[in-house]
């Protein structure tokens, strides 16, 4: 089945403890709930882009254990294409602990498990629906040599390449040249680009240091502080909509998936940040990763509304 959108990268299972704070090292607190959940960076965005519309097909690879069952189970019944989607059982499937206090904020521990036998076979053995595909949507919690392959492939069959590089490291130029688009948070910006990055005006420096650095387009997420982005070779600043948050997990891949559907049924890239703003404003309204996604009849209301 052809995809307009192919997604390499993540499955997680998501463990998700609600507490009044973030602890401290070595502190105990006591927690007021308790949920498991689908996740995983590259599973979030595919679920995103399926839920608003978009031909989706996932490439990752889970445990031959009941989680991996559980993963893709629920990918398959959001109608995203699962066929490569490699069960190993060498590894358990991934699993990430989450902590989310009073204030919506939030700490994560990934432990990658099958996420870390992703490889370029495995991308190689996909290489049908690569070709088949508009965009090709990699993030880091799967290996670098996986990702890198994945978006060359993605060239060489000429489709645009959006890179989510979360969580933060750096990454070398060459492997960056590979991205049409780039999309980061603070944290991940300033690893890339060796600068600060807490506000609007440092987020715009470094948009120019990245696309000095090889890639050709930059968004930089920053949460309440809106989006900053370059578009037709001009900076500029997106105002996030004022919400009042309830669990910020998945917030970012809920803007990737949203931001790479609009892309890929052809609107502009200003549009395309707005939508996947609008998305995103809605998630933090939820609680969980993959259950605070929102469908596109809740983003633009029916036309006879």
């Amino acid at each position: 089945m052809p995809a307009d959108v192919v997604v390499v990268g993540s499955l997680n299972m998501d463990l998700v403890v609600r507490t009044p704070r973030l602890p401290q090292p070595g502190e105990t607190l006591t927690g007021h709930g308790f949920t498991t959940t689908a996740g995983g960076k590259g599973a979030n965005q595919a679920v995103a882009l399926a839920r608003l519309g978009t031909a989706t097909a996932m490439v990752g690879c889970v445990g031959d254990d009941d989680y991996g069952h559980a993963l893709r189970d629920g990918l398959e019944r959001e109608g995203i294409h699962c066929q490569g989607i490699r069960r190993c059982g060498e590894q358990p499937t991934g699993v990430a602990v989450i902590q989310v206090d009073d204030d919506s904020r939030n700490s994560i521990v990934v432990t990658p498990g099958s996420n870390g036998e992703l490889t370029p076979a495995d991308v190689e053995g996909c290489d049908a629906l690569l070709a088949s595909a508009r965009l090709v949507i990699c993030q880091l919690e799967t290996p670098l040599a996986t990702v890198r392959h994945a978006l060359e492939r993605a060239r060489h069959h000429g489709c645009l390449t959006l890179l989510n590089a979360a969580p933060a490291m750096s990454l070398p130029r060459d492997l960056l040249a590979l991205v049409d688009w780039l999309v980061v948070n603070e944290s991940e910006a300033a690893a890339l680009s060796g600068q600060t990055v807490t506000h609007p005006d440092e987020a715009a420096r470094a948009v120019q240091c990245l696309r000095k650095a090889g890639c050709r387009q930059v968004l930089i997420t920053l949460g309440a502080q809106g989006v900053v982005a370059a578009v037709d070779d001009r900076l500029h600043h997106y105002a996030a909509r004022p919400v009042t948050a309830m669990d910020t997990t998945a917030a970012g891949d809920t803007f990737v998936g949203a931001f790479a559907a609009a892309l890929s049924r052809g609107e502009g890239i200003e549009a395309a940040i707005r939508y996947g703003q609008a998305a995103a404003a809605i998630a933090v309204t939820r609680a969980g990763a993959q259950a605070s996604i929102p469908r596109h009849d809740e983003i633009l209301p029916p036309a006879h509304s």
